[in-house]
């Protein structure tokens, strides 16, 4: 039999860490990581055969859960008909039209490979456009790995302890401004500091990488009123909240419109994608209509359309956001009273389908706040639910998800294993 053991060995050699994403290397929750052999609706099974009731859902984008059969019909359909083109196709064209629809102020825009591609353009695209280098982000928000983002960030950096990134020119990082999220106050006065210098705030409208934060009611309005007043422009990174907490994004709850929108994960059914879009005047500057650059080999690719596309239309089923709102909130409040019988202190919450907890009194409004969680007590957690069949995210630093695939049943079935978890993990 294969074993997980022995496959981590042989990637060690191979792979730095043994993996090709930090965190799931385990670091920060002890033990070896499993290698997953196949994956089916709210499950995900290892190679020794031990199977997992999966709350990671790749990280986000599964919100339909593993192996769709609408997903898995849209991809064999369209590797039927070749996998790359280097060319336009129709699937694209259908897509942009279905991201328009749900979020209209995404006037035209870009598909690329991932979040990272997005955000990067879309900051690229900030600076042309204002003519201005700054930008401005938010402690413990993580808008992938390009070097400017990489100055106080989350997601795996935070999860493994790990200072700004060596490798990031010190001149660059100094274009990078940070602030806590949720204080609008410390905003301005960057704004007032560097006055005319500032291209962008780019912002999680809901913090995912640092755990889950949720924003002030005034925050995100705040923030547009500060870009107005500047001349600067507002970014919403929804890579991870896009069509996930709600049929129409965070800027649907929040009721702020952004300049610009990044969007991954669900917007590509669990392929690599990525979008940037916007104010059509904004997206015109992008080659080969204006002169900002960007390209992309993969980009638009016909079979990462058709899952996305496949994917989309599935959660347009009436009642679709409801059901999982409401299976998401049970989970949570089941975590919460658990933690109050164990006698833990705990901060719950969640937006739509995705939710995260700290072990901690709060509140938690920023990344501050949530450093002061029980890491150690996080990760005796982790492997308690990991040997009762519940996978959580491997850091006490990453949101978790509910997808459609989850039954009440499985709800039920999480909330009785994390408590016995949560029961062990204290009495260790």
């Amino acid at each position: 039999m294969i074993r997980s053991g022995d496959l981590f060995d042989r990637a060690k050699r191979v792979l730095p860490g043994g993996v090709n994403s930090p965190v799931r290397a385990f670091r920060a929750v002890g033990g070896t990581p499993f290698f997953v052999a196949h994956a089916e609706w709210s499950r995900i099974t290892d190679v020794e055969g031990r199977s997992y009731i999966d709350y990671v859902c790749s990280c986000g984008p599964l919100i339909l859960g593993h192996a769709h059969p609408a997903v898995l019909d849209a991809v064999r359909q369209a590797s039927e008909r070749g996998w790359t083109y280097g060319a336009p196709c129709e699937a694209e064209v259908d897509l942009a039209e279905e991201v328009q629809r749900r979020m209209p102020g995404l006037e035209m825009m870009r598909f690329v490979n991932s979040g990272t591609e997005a955000t990067m353009a879309a900051v690229r695209l900030a600076r042309a456009a204002t003519g201005r280098d700054l930008i401005v982000k938010f402690e413990g928000c993580y808008h992938g790995h390009a070097d400017g983002f990489l100055v106080k960030a989350g997601s795996g950096v935070a999860t493994l302890g790990l200072p700004d990134s060596p490798g990031v020119p010190a001149e660059l990082a100094r274009l990078t401004l940070t602030a806590p999220f949720n204080d609008a106050r410390a905003v301005a006065d960057l704004f007032r500091e560097h006055e005319g210098r500032i291209a962008a705030i780019i912002v999680e409208p809901y913090v995912g990488n640092a755990g889950f934060i949720a924003p002030d009611s005034d925050f995100h309005p705040a923030l547009r009123g500060v870009c107005d007043q500047y001349g600067a422009l507002l970014i919403f990174d929804e890579v991870m909240t896009g069509f996930r907490v709600a049929p129409g994004g965070a800027q649907e709850l929040v009721g702020v419109d952004p300049d610009l929108t990044t969007l991954g994960k669900v917007v590509g059914g669990g392929f690599p994608v990525g979008v940037y879009g916007g104010r059509a005047d904004l997206m015109r500057r992008i080659a080969p209509e204006g002169p900002v650059y960007q390209a992309g080999t993969l980009s638009g690719n016909p079979v990462a359309m058709a899952a996305g596309l496949a994917t989309l239309r599935e959660t347009n089923r009436p009642g679709f956001y409801d059901q999982l709102e409401r299976k998401t909130s049970r989970l949570v409040a089941g975590l919460s009273a658990a933690a109050v019988r164990h006698g833990i202190p705990v901060t719950v919450g969640h937006a739509g389908s995705m939710w995260g907890i700290y072990f901690t009194a709060g509140p938690v409004r920023n990344y501050a706040d949530a450093r002061g969680t029980d890491t150690a007590l996080f990760a005796r957690w982790h492997r308690a639910a990991l040997s009762r069949g519940v996978f959580l995210a491997p850091s006490a630093f990453e949101a978790g998800f509910v997808s459609a695939a989850h039954s009440e049943s499985d709800i039920d079935f999480t909330i009785a294993q994390l408590d016995a978890a949560l029961g062990e993990a204290r009495a260790h």
